[in-house]
């Protein structure tokens, strides 16, 4: 007797994720100059900062966790516009849209792929130059932490404004003006967690409101990304 095995619908649904995922990784490594965009403006904006202000070893130490998040969240708006874009130029995003398959999965996979490319080497690079900012091992720590949990935040937001904004020409300004008042309190609370760890005071609550945020973007961000691209595509 043959026993005939069925794929349900999740395991559809994590095939189509997972497809998404490997090819916009495949198309993000073969378009190196673009991967390292974000990086290099990373390290030049928080490179520049003690040469511009001062490079006062107790000022920076003081400064340097916000410099360094303040140049992460520049960097993920700098690799934005591009999300979307080549798939909307080339007709892939039409046949995602008509996809049968739930259009928040492959938004998801896209995010995920962006944070990989984008999100994961600025915080793989953090601690480097947390040590040119002269922070302490614990500053770099808690740094660490933050940006593991806010630099996924910023990948889904940001998500939303590429969106909203993938047929238009001018679209990489609009995203700025349309995701930096979202990404205010993650920039908040990450530069704050540092703070109140130098300050001696308990990094836990911080780092829960943080993990909270990233928990209600995970939820909520790639269905808020599904119908801005549905919009967009209706226009």
């Amino acid at each position: 007797m043959t026993v005939i095995k069925k794929s349900g619908p999740d395991a559809g649904m994590i095939a189509t994720l997972i497809a998404v995922l490997k090819r916009d990784l495949t198309i993000a490594y073969r378009r190196k100059q673009d991967l390292a965009n974000p990086l290099v403006f990373f390290i030049i904006a928080v490179s520049l900062f003690p040469l511009g202000v001062s490079p006062d070893k107790s000022f920076l130490q003081e400064a340097g966790a916000g410099v360094v998040w303040v140049a992460a969240l520049l960097a993920t708006l700098l690799s934005l516009d591009g999300l979307f874009k080549s798939d909307f130029d080339d007709g892939s995003l039409e046949q995602y849209v008509l996809c049968p398959q739930p259009l928040f999965l492959v938004v998801l996979g896209k995010v995920i792929a962006h944070w990989l490319v984008t999100g994961l080497p600025l915080l793989l690079l953090s601690p480097v130059l947390g040590v040119m900012m002269f922070l302490s091992g614990e500053q770099i720590k808690v740094l660490f932490v933050t940006l593991l949990l806010g630099t996924p935040v910023l990948s889904l937001l940001g998500a939303i404004g590429a969106a909203l904004t993938v047929g238009l020409r001018s679209g990489g300004v609009l995203i700025s003006l349309l995701i930096l008042p979202l990404y205010i309190p993650v920039l908040i609370f990450g530069t704050g967690t540092v703070n109140a760890a130098v300050s001696g005071v308990s990094t836990l609550g911080f780092l829960s409101i943080l993990g909270a945020m990233l928990a209600l973007a995970l939820a909520l961000s790639p269905i808020a990304t599904a119908a801005a691209l549905r919009i967009s595509m209706s226009n």
